[in-house]
């Protein structure tokens, strides 16, 4: 189950520098929630990673 976290917690890190790239390219005109949900799930992951 940690390693799932852990696959999981990367996929969702790639996701929020994904997102956080495409609000910049639109100079902030897209929702930031592209960003920072993956994060919050980055968060998550790696904290039950860690735990």
């Amino acid at each position: 189950m940690k390693k799932a976290a852990l696959v999981m917690g990367i996929i969702f890190l790639i996701l929020t520098f994904t997102g956080g790239g495409y609000v910049l390219i639109n100079h902030g005109q897209v929702n930031a929630g592209y960003a920072v949900i993956p994060g919050l799930w980055t968060m998550i992951c790696f904290g039950y990673y860690r735990k």
